[in-house]
């Protein structure tokens, strides 16, 4: 089932992109298209009832920080929250990531969790994958990324929910946080936003240039006028200008960073081994991964010098079973591959295989700032000052900005 469901996944992206030709996928682009229009008209109305009041934000009180983007996936937003809840820590705040936890499964159970301060114990809570103290859930209950993000970060809660008002509550008065970073957020307006951060791939700005369903982009253009600040992301330091230039179409304000999403290392999935990137080149390679563009990963061993003999590829977030990666690795022992690489949030939902006849890792991804480090410095600066007006002036200014 769970197999089939992929398989259908990515069969719709292969649709959605004109990667698949014929009669029956060219009428599907064509309902598809005109199903775009109804989600346009959707979006549009939602941004009115919130900028006109008749839909309610909520303002927890402390700072939020949105970061997102308009397209769905591939903009590698998860190592920038990173780098904003590691420096922000660094700076002596209380960080606290809110993620609505993506195909993460329900708990058996609620969690129960006593706060350390008062000695209470707290009954039916988010998910707290991590307190900022330990690690409290795997990535079957967290979700991949926000998995990632506890694992990587100690001393930065993450809490997992839909309702991402009540995660904050959460935070604010059990953890004790004092800025919210709200994982892929610009879309989630229930909770009032204090920053948007929006990023923005070099590679494909705006996505297809397709509204949901018929394309990628969760709102049109022009709603980048919401942003605070743009990165644009996972650049090569080739000027930027005619982007830069199409984004200043819609948002003559936001201050622009370019930043790159550079391999830093290569770490065992099932062993404690760390190796330098060079120890990829002349490497035979069999890849695999389940990311929203696996040709950017698959680029990046070539370019670091690995012999990618195949690719296999899955849906974005696609939890792998023992049957799916068994036939993979049967195929790269019969190829003679000298070892297997995949994705940092592909290696928390990798199954173990019965052998480990090859060695597998994944691939640490760090963001590096190219151009506008004095603006990231503004950027922190701001979220750290103490902020003199009331949340409420915030939310309003950044929807009167809204479509």
């Amino acid at each position: 089932m769970a197999g089939s469901k992929s398989e259908l996944e990515q069969w719709a992206t292969d649709v959605i992109f004109g990667r698949i030709r014929g009669f029956f996928p060219s009428m599907m682009r064509l309902v598809l298209r005109g199903l775009s229009w109804v989600y346009r008209f959707g979006v549009k109305v939602r941004l009115r009832l919130f900028r006109k009041g008749w839909k309610e934000q909520t303002n927890l009180g402390t700072m939020v920080v949105s970061i997102g983007n308009l397209t769905v996936g591939g903009t590698g937003k998860t190592p920038v929250v990173e780098r904003f809840a590691r420096e922000l820590t660094a700076r002596g705040r209380t960080v606290a990531i809110l993620s609505r936890g993506y195909k993460s499964a329900d708990l058996k159970k609620p969690q129960r969790w006593t706060n350390p301060v008062s000695g209470e114990q707290v009954t039916s809570p988010p998910k707290i994958v991590s307190d900022g103290r330990e690690v409290l859930l795997d990535a079957k209950y967290a979700g991949d990324e926000p998995f990632m993000l506890a694992k990587n970060l100690p001393g930065v809660a993450v809490v997992v929910d839909r309702n991402r008002v009540r995660a904050g509550r959460f935070a604010v008065k059990e953890l004790g946080a004092d800025t919210l970073l709200l994982d892929d957020g610009l879309q989630y307006l229930d909770l009032a936003h204090s920053l948007d951060v929006v990023l923005v791939d070099q590679d494909a700005p705006f996505g297809n240039e397709y509204i949901l369903p018929r394309g990628t982009l969760r709102e049109p253009p022009r709603n980048l006028k919401r942003a605070d600040y743009v990165f644009i992301t996972k650049c090569d330091g080739e000027p930027k200008d005619a982007l830069i230039k199409r984004i200043r179409r819609y948002n003559k304000n936001a201050e622009i960073m370019q930043c790159t999403h550079g391999p830093k290392h290569l770490h065992g999935v099932f062993h404690d081994d760390e190796q330098s990137l060079d120890f990829l080149k002349g490497k035979y390679i069999g890849a695999i991964s389940g990311i929203a563009r696996p040709e950017s990963f698959d680029g990046l061993l070539k370019k670091l010098g690995g012999k990618v003999l195949f690719h296999t590829t899955f849906a974005d977030h696609h939890a792998f079973t023992s049957k799916e990666i068994e036939p993979f690795m049967y195929r790269c022992l019969t190829r003679g591959v000298d070892m297997i690489v995949t994705t940092e949030k592909d290696a928390v939902r990798f199954p173990r295989p019965e052998e480990l006849d090859i060695p597998i890792y994944y691939l640490r991804i760090e963001v590096k700032i190219l151009e506008g480090e004095e603006v990231w410095e503004r950027c922190l600066e701001r979220i750290c000052e103490k902020v003199e007006r009331a949340p409420e002036d915030w939310a309003e200014e950044r929807l009167l900005r809204a479509e």
